[in-house]
């Protein structure tokens, strides 16, 4: 599978050993990294491209970035586990941090949104995380109301306004599913249209399942912004 998704020009892959779906059961951090580690091996082994781990635990960020892991992508943007963002720092790794809450319940959404992601931004820095080692993912699907959802997809650029990269992980979710009334396979033209607006919003990085078509719709975006 990530053979054919480095074939059709993917930059990065991320590797993930727990589901992070709504309704997901947790796992523990043995069995986690009994899962991530041989792949990540394996991968680092075959090809020469960046390795992400989709973790929010430092233990498992810990045995995957000693398995050649280049990022640790966090749901919980250094907040669900305190030792993770000292983790990141000793091994001078890149990371993701997300955005997420435990209920979507907001005074004043765009507002407490970028207090959030300040916080996880601090976190980072307190541990000595590099600025060019950051990355800001805005968690559409998590912690948000559908409403919230596009609405963060609409206004990215309030993320940018942090300076740092901003990656958009919007492939196949409920938001495209309720506003098309689709299923999960029949997602892909709305998650194209996510990532034509996120890279005309400035994102740096765009995470999806189907690279290829993803790919074609980027090229002839930014061909069109060039203009």
């Amino acid at each position: 599978h990530a053979q054919k998704m480095i074939a059709e020009g993917a930059d990065l892959i991320d590797v993930g050993g727990e589901s992070t779906r709504p309704g997901h059961v947790q796992i523990s951090d043995e069995e986690e990294i009994a899962r991530v580690t041989p792949v990540i091996e394996a991968l680092k082994k075959e090809f020469d491209i960046p390795i992400s781990i989709d973790t929010y635990k430092s233990h498992v960020a810990e045995a995957a970035l000693q398995a050649g892991a280049d990022l640790v992508n966090d749901i919980w943007g250094l907040k669900y586990d305190e030792k993770m963002a000292e983790v990141i720092a000793k091994y001078h790794a890149a990371c993701c941090l997300m955005h997420n809450r435990e209920k979507a319940e907001y005074e004043e959404f765009q507002k407490d949104f970028i207090e959030d992601m300040k916080e996880c931004v601090r976190l980072a820095k307190e541990a000595g995380i590099a600025d060019e080692k950051i990355i800001l993912d805005p968690g559409v699907g998590f912690g948000k109301t559908y409403e919230m959802n596009l609405e963060i997809i609409a206004h990215l650029e309030i993320l940018q306004e942090l300076g740092y990269p901003v990656l958009l992980g919007t492939s196949r979710k409920s938001v495209i599913g309720l506003t098309l009334d689709l299923p999960v396979d029949q997602r892909e033209e709305g998650t194209m249209v996510t990532t034509v607006y996120g890279v005309q919003k400035g994102s740096a990085f765009v995470r999806v399942h189907d690279v290829e078509k993803n790919l074609r719709a980027i090229k002839m975006t930014k061909a069109l912004m060039r203009m």
